[in-house]
């Protein structure tokens, strides 16, 4: 059972997410708080797994309620709640470069029923990523095969990572606990990186957008949203706009970006597996792929494409991904040539991609 404490300073909406989140097979409401100062003395009290964190609040903040949690060794999971603005994207942002979980969107209008039912589609995947995680904890051979045990422990034998060819683009896939991490390496690649980063996190439009002038603020490399048409170019990473599909076309060296309105593929749009399908027919061999954090299996199907024309992939490990769902799957099937942990990740792409 999860036990789930709700911040949010205004009462219909407590009562909207504890009807959306009781309904949700597992999950407990514990509490409900209308802002972060008596957020923290319920959490103290009533000891819940996970925190859903409004971001406007009066006193205390999301924020300033996120920055108390991260100074004590035991602290809940925290789902931000946020709205659809320029504003809240970008204090989302921070909050997620801070270790929260993941962050849903508040639905923009519409009926009670409607925004029910769209916070239940939101809520449902992140709780079941979350009730797993738990019971893996307790019960560490929970809902784990054999098969899935090997792949969680994978790692290529000794000698057998073979040479990769030498890429003009890298693309990555990359879910929950995605802007943490993408926070992570971004930074660490030089102004003068020589082939392009192309990237699919999973987030809807605004969030995109703030995550890439997030990324841009701190790092030498320029990171922007990518628009259609873009010609790819060295020392730039392309992250793909929410709820529009990124594919790479040959035009250059390095490829240009056309974005569609295709439909989604795994339930996500942008799709890891419609950029490195593209990316595989684009560039043959010569693309590196990179699959990290997230839930689900996207990315999978379209490694496959890549692995198909010779091109080399890289996984993040089960240690530093907040869910080890989407390069899980990856291994699992087969399509990684390398299983990395998080720090490591940027100097390999950069050996790979600058070798003679």
């Amino acid at each position: 059972m999860l036990r789930v404490l709700i911040v949010d300073d205004t009462a219909l909406y407590r009562k909207i997410l504890r009807d959306v989140l009781e309904n949700i097979p597992g999950v407990q409401v514990v509490g409900t708080a209308y802002n972060g100062k008596i957020a923290l003395e319920k959490i103290d009290m009533l000891q819940p797994d996970l925190v859903t964190l409004d971001v406007e609040m009066p006193e205390m903040n999301g924020l300033q309620t996120l920055e108390h949690l991260r100074l004590r060794k035991q602290k809940p999971r925290v789902i931000m709640v946020s709205s659809l603005t320029k504003k809240d994207a970008m204090v989302t942002m921070r909050a997620l470069h801070l270790g929260a979980f993941d962050f849903i969107t508040k639905p923009d209008g519409g009926s009670i029923a409607s925004n029910v039912k769209e916070l239940t589609e939101q809520f449902t995947p992140k709780i079941e990523a979350l009730l797993r995680q738990k019971q893996a904890s307790v019960h560490p051979s929970y809902s784990v095969t054999p098969k899935d045990q090997s792949a969680r422990s994978y790692s290529p034998p000794t000698g057998t990572i073979k040479t990769p060819p030498r890429p003009r683009a890298v693309v990555v896939g990359i879910s929950t606990g995605g802007p943490k991490a993408l926070g992570e390496i971004i930074p660490r690649f030089p102004a003068n990186f020589p082939v392009p980063i192309y990237i699919v996190q999973h987030m809807p439009p605004v969030f995109t957008r703030a995550l890439a002038e997030s990324l841009n603020k701190k790092s030498s490399i320029t990171v922007v949203e990518a628009e259609n048409n873009m010609t790819g170019q060295p020392g730039h990473v392309y992250i793909a706009p929410g709820n529009k599909q990124m594919k790479i076309i040959h035009n250059g060296p390095f490829g240009a970006i056309q974005l569609t309105d295709d439909p989604p593929e795994n339930f996500c749009k942008p799709s890891a597996d419609y950029l490195f399908r593209s990316a595989g027919k684009t560039f043959g061999a010569h693309v590196l792929g990179v699959i990290m954090t997230g839930m689900g299996r996207d990315g999978t199907k379209g490694l496959e494409v890549m692995k198909q024309e010779g091109a080399y992939v890289i996984a993040q490990d089960q240690e530093t991904s907040t869910v080890f769902g989407m390069p899980m799957e990856a291994i699992k099937a087969g399509v990684v040539d390398e299983v990395l942990p998080l720090q490591q990740i940027p100097d390999k792409i950069i050996q790979i991609v600058t070798k003679n």
